[in-house]
């Protein structure tokens, strides 16, 4: 019974999410349709019509290869040192002390006094690289650091009376405990790094970049183009997310895998 209820409860939710899709598209055409001007807003069709053409254009993909380096460059040295830190700051707690006023300001701070230092500090070229690291760090260190904490301090007893070793340990009472605010971190950082990176290129405007591309479909009132443009982000982020994880699960299975 269950197993031929659950690919139809699937096939629902596909056929939900369409619906959904359709009737907020039937929306966005209402919208234009009402406002009868391209440059306030066009339509689906032509916002369609006209990443087509992007993505024949030459330098299409230059300039998301060059933000998506950045960003991705910025993301995982966010993930790393996040993590790294996070560990020494479970085991030492001056590490802690000395970094959480740093985690606080970077929290409150809006993002574009980021951005202007930034632009004073090392110019337009690495910025969404230095943002996206800044704004994806707290969240991760933070996350991980959460999961240290939320580990039973029996299960390090137990650990030390079976004397499980450093590898086990890791294995086998931390990092069951740590993973699912490892991968709750990681989802919403990686949101908030394609964000925060593209909105430093559309400031910075460094040449050959996307935010340089939304910069100028702005300043030509093409919104046409500002809408491909923001399709091709949202496509990219949710790729390299589905990716990231798929990928991040497999790893977690091998390293289980590993300690036994």
């Amino acid at each position: 019974m269950s197993n031929s209820t659950e690919p139809r409860s699937k096939t629902k939710k596909i056929i939900y999410k369409l619906c959904a899709a359709a009737f907020w598209i039937s929306v966005w055409e209402a919208i234009a349709l009402w406002a009868g001007n391209d440059i306030i807003i066009c339509s689906p069709l032509a916002a369609l019509k006209r990443l087509c053409e992007l993505v024949t254009e030459p330098d299409f993909r230059s300039a998301a290869a060059f933000s998506s380096a950045r960003i991705l460059l910025g993301f995982f040295s966010a993930l790393f040192a996040g993590i790294a830190l996070a560990a020494v700051s479970g085991r030492f707690s001056a590490v802690r002390i000395l970094l959480q006023p740093i985690t606080s300001v970077i929290k409150a701070t809006p993002v574009a006094s980021f951005i202007i230092l930034a632009l004073i500090w090392f110019g337009s070229r690495n910025l969404s690289a230095f943002i996206s690291f800044l704004m994806v760090f707290p969240v991760i260190y933070l996350n991980v650091l959460a999961g240290i904490d939320s580990t039973d301090p029996k299960l390090n007893e137990m650990a030390k009376i079976f004397r499980f070793g450093p590898k086990k340990t890791l294995l086998y009472v931390y990092f069951p405990q740590v993973l699912p605010f490892l991968r709750s971190g990681c989802s919403a950082a990686l949101g908030l790094c394609w964000k925060s990176g593209i909105a430093a290129e559309v400031i910075g405007i460094p040449s050959g970049s996307v935010g340089e591309k939304l910069y100028r479909a702005k300043l030509y009132l093409e919104t046409g183009d500002l809408l491909a443009w923001t399709a091709v982000i949202i496509a990219v982020s949710v790729i390299f997310e589905k990716l990231f994880m798929l990928v991040l699960k497999a790893v977690c299975r091998r390293l289980e895998a590993v300690g036994k």
